[in-house]
């Protein structure tokens, strides 16, 4: 593809921390292919931010201290709305993300088959069996986990090589600073009828001076980011994720209130264990019912209020 030949503004964002050695060659290749280089300085304490300024970068970020790979992706995602990017691409700092694949993400976005693509390792076999065995099962996991809660075909959930035209970089607002942003854009671009699409890419994992940047324990990791899957999954469907639980409860007690009063009424036997667990799961169903019940009226005003202002 062209770029020469291209009437579209191309900004590629990159979010480093601790990136000194890498940085340079990573803009070096970037620059290439876009109009605009932005990078996102996460509180570094090496010269990160002094090699980025020096090396092409047309626009560099410098965060007071260290916040997260989410905040980083969030002003990226401010700062291209500001530039008013037809196209913004996130890729990583240490090297691993192979800047001349990028005309490979944009394509399908110049083309208008999408709103966002995804640089996925799992979409050929020669990619796939170079992301360690470790990483693959982690990353498989999480994204399985966002395929329920947003697009059912996507193999990549975790990829932080991305592309988004000016419609996705509108309609997505983001809230997380951790490394669950990655699937939070997922649910959001899902929420706002977005429509996805990945490329295969492939990724360096032998990277010399390799520094651990972004990365954090890939447990704590898909805990987090479980975590936040639940979190947006019950704030969109409050009824359904705490409401439907909270009448299974109060079926199941009733259930044992009857069956305890049945077994007096025979016996003249008081169930205390029955009691107990009808009272339980009473108190818990209600609580439950009414969270949803309070949440659903919260986001139905909200909504609400939104499109008054609009």
């Amino acid at each position: 593809m062209s770029f020469s030949h291209l009437n579209t503004r191309i900004v590629v964002c990159i979010p480093a921390y601790n990136e000194a050695a890498s940085i340079r060659d990573v803009i070096s290749k970037a620059k290439r292919y876009a109009n605009e280089i932005i990078v996102y300085d996460d509180g570094s304490t090496d010269n990160t931010y002094e090699i980025a300024k020096t090396s092409g970068a047309t626009a560099v970020i410098r965060a007071q201290y260290n916040r997260g790979y989410g905040a980083a992706i969030r002003a990226l995602f401010q700062a291209s709305r500001d530039k008013n990017a037809d196209i913004m691409i996130t890729l990583d700092s240490d090297g691993q993300h192979d800047a001349d694949q990028i005309p490979d993400i944009i394509e399908p976005i110049v083309k208008q088959e999408c709103d966002m693509v995804i640089g996925s390792r799992f979409l050929t076999n020669r990619d796939s069996q170079r992301v360690p065995r470790y990483r693959s099962m982690g990353i498989k996991t999480i994204t399985r986990f966002t395929q329920y809660a947003s697009y059912e075909g996507i193999t990549d959930a975790q990829s932080g090589f991305r592309a988004y035209n000016r419609n996705a970089l509108s309609k997505i607002n983001l809230f997380e600073e951790g490394m669950s942003v990655s699937t939070e854009i997922l649910l959001r671009a899902k929420e706002k009828n977005l429509i996805v699409k990945e490329v295969p890419v492939t990724i360096s994992y032998d990277i010399k001076n390799k520094n651990r940047g972004f990365t954090k324990n890939p447990i704590s990791h898909g805990i987090g980011v479980l975590y936040g899957v639940i979190q947006f999954v019950s704030l969109r469907h409050p009824m359904a994720f705490y409401g439907l639980p909270g009448v299974i409860l109060l079926i199941i007690a009733a259930i044992f209130i009857n069956n305890a009063l049945d077994l007096f009424s025979r016996t003249r036997f008081v169930s205390t264990n029955m009691i107990l667990i009808s009272v339980g799961a009473s108190v818990v169903g209600v609580v439950l019912l009414a969270t949803g019940a309070i949440l659903y009226t919260m986001i139905a005003l909200l909504k609400g209020k939104i499109r008054e202002d609009v």
